[in-house]
């Protein structure tokens, strides 16, 4: 069972293929989804082994209760963090949630884009950061709600996001204010070079009805035609064309993080998660998950033509 939890941003920077297999649909390789709601999800354990391959690809120093860090034991943390890569010793003692959606980009008549959500995926977010015991959470938006100040309206209470007019109350929507604040604040980097996404989200979230926000999230995802080169002749091989979906950048999602006391019984093979009088083994646990997670990493397929970049911003940090 797991005993501490730590929720964590997806903010995604290159459009995003997490796929689910092949279908018989319009779409060869459709993204991954909830059944229930269908909205874009990633599944926990892609997340969870892409974490772990960044993990290990890092090279960076990894402090844990400040000296309690031993270099040499690099590839043996990992295994008592993520679990053993082969075999079933032992489960790992971290674990993640499926990666929910909760803003969406979608184009916008006046602004470039909007970030659009929806009361189902805000009520999921406040059900689940309180489950992390996370009481620094505003008051949810009502449905059809924009911040202050915000720049998509062509004309008074009227948005256009792609071909759709929405009827949006203008004024004196203060929950949606904090909310796009408490957002910019915990998704968006406090360095200057990310002070235009910053103000932009503050003004450019749009809560629209439930409905509403599952036709964006199945209609306006990213879909690619590509093709397969045969090498042979250097050109387009025959009947090889094939379509991709893409959640777009500048989508937004969260996980949690979750952790328990490594699964060790000999408190000699816990290493640096080896509980003390001030800080318990899950602690030690999630200390190395927030200190070590690289702030970039690559998710999904693609990757080498540049899909899946994501930055990932942890909760506090």
């Amino acid at each position: 069972m797991y005993k501490m939890a730590n929720p964590f941003f997806v903010v995604v920077e290159t459009p995003l293929h997490v796929g689910s297999g092949t279908e018989l649909g319009i779409i060869d390789l459709p993204i991954q989804r909830e059944r229930h709601t269908g909205f874009p999800k990633i599944e926990a354990s892609g997340l969870k082994g892409c974490i772990r391959k960044a993990f290990k690809e890092d090279i960076r120093e990894i402090l844990v209760d400040k000296e309690r860090v031993d270099k040499t034991n690099r590839d043996k943390l990992i295994s008592l963090a993520f679990g053993p890569e082969k075999g079933d010793e032992h489960a790992g003692a971290l674990g993640f949630t499926d990666a929910r959606l909760l803003l969406f980009p979608v184009k916008s008549m006046k602004g470039i884009f909007a970030w659009i959500t929806c009361p189902k995926i805000l009520s999921t977010l406040r059900q689940d950061f309180t489950l992390a015991g996370v009481n620094e959470f505003p008051e949810l938006p009502d449905e059809s709600t924009t911040p202050k100040n915000c720049q998509l309206f062509v004309r008074a209470n009227s948005i256009i996001l792609e071909e759709y007019t929405f009827d949006i109350k203008k004024n004196n929507n203060t929950d949606c204010t904090k909310f796009a604040e408490w957002v910019a604040k915990n998704v968006i980097p406090e360095s200057s070079e990310y002070g235009y996404w910053r103000e932009k989200m503050k003004k450019d979230i749009v809560v629209l009805p439930d409905d509403d926000f599952r036709d964006f999230t199945t209609l306006s995802t990213e879909v690619i035609t590509r093709t397969k080169i045969n090498n042979a002749t250097g050109a387009v091989q025959k009947n090889a064309l094939f379509t991709e979906e893409y959640l777009p950048a500048e989508t937004i999602l969260y996980s949690l993080a979750l952790t328990t006391p490594v699964f060790k019984e000999k408190e000699d093979e816990k290493l640096i998660f080896k509980a003390t009088q001030e800080k318990s083994g899950e602690q030690l646990v999630m200390e190395y998950f927030t200190n070590g997670m690289p702030e970039v990493i690559q998710l999904g397929g693609n990757a080498t033509i540049g899909k899946g970049i994501v930055r990932i911003k942890i909760w506090g940090k």
